[in-house]
């Protein structure tokens, strides 16, 4: 499966990966409108693929996202409206806005999202980045919480995300001074998984190695981690309790064990995922 689209592309290879690529590499990736709009779409589209197995995003150019377009950014600043654009009103159904949801998205996403970063990820480029569960970077990737430069916040969801990966106190630190950080200081702190020198290769080799287990296994684990800050501790353990119950036994379950012991990759037949 391949879809093209004027600012995001994707294709699905046939062990179920998915090649997300942000499609403007003149403008370094910059988010505007339309790009809000294709991610949200992009993840809206692959959540209801259930052959769907992993996500590599990724950008073209020299550059993995350098934020905010400036140009729609001026034309904010010269808004009668005071900036309110067709991208800040609440989804129906959602606890998002467009922008919020073209990072959220990933992260709420069944599967495992790997971003892969080089060049720059700046303001809404680093919280994209965040949104994605693994993120590899190439030496030099330069990062910034960048938004206070024009006197804003990170909005797009980046106030949560960034507390869960770096602490409390750095989060309030790289918000304050935006301040550049370079990919070895980025794994120090937590912002980056991996340092690699070729970032998307190394995300679908992982991708590759995802895919080959179970795809119900590998779901549940993303659930359990997503919702273990947003729940009691009983409620966590009950939630591992009803997660592993329903994967002892099932015919998924048994043929990764077969698969191990045959010393053969498996075979998963039923890609459904259990209620």
């Amino acid at each position: 499966m391949a879809e093209n689209t004027e600012r995001v592309s994707l294709s699905i290879d046939d062990d179920g990966v998915a090649d997300v690529r942000l499609n403007r590499p003149d403008k370094m990736n910059a988010l505007d409108p339309a790009m809000f709009r294709q991610l949200v779409e992009t993840a809206d589209l692959l959540a209801k693929d259930v052959s769907v197995r992993c996500v590599v995003l990724s950008g073209e150019g020299r550059a993995f996202c350098a934020g905010l377009d400036f140009e729609g950014f001026q034309g904010m600043a010269g808004s009668p409206s005071g900036g309110e654009i067709e991208i800040a009103a609440l989804q129906p159904g959602r606890i998002t806005h467009a922008a919020q949801q073209s990072v959220y998205g990933w992260t709420e996403l069944a599967v495992p999202v790997i971003a892969a970063l080089h060049g720059h990820a700046l303001g809404g480029g680093i919280q994209l980045a965040l949104g994605a569960d693994i993120r590899i970077a190439a030496p030099g990737t330069k990062m910034s919480v960048l938004e206070i430069r024009w006197g804003l916040i990170p909005d797009m969801t980046g106030t949560q995300s960034l507390i869960s990966l770096v602490g409390l106190d750095v989060a309030k630190e790289l918000t304050f001074t935006g301040r550049m950080v370079e990919a070895s200081e980025a794994k120090e702190l937590g912002l980056v998984t991996h340092i690699a020198d070729d970032p998307r290769a190394a995300a679908f080799e992982m991708a590759a190695e995802i895919a080959q287990k179970s795809p119900h296994a590998i779901r549940a684990a993303k659930r359990l981690f997503n919702n273990a800050a947003k729940v009691s501790t009983a409620d966590g353990f009950a939630a591992e309790r009803a997660e592993i119950g329903k994967l002892i036994g099932s015919p998924i379950q048994a043929e990764a064990v077969v698969a191990f012991f045959e010393k053969r990759p498996p075979k998963f037949a039923d890609p459904a995922i259990p209620d």
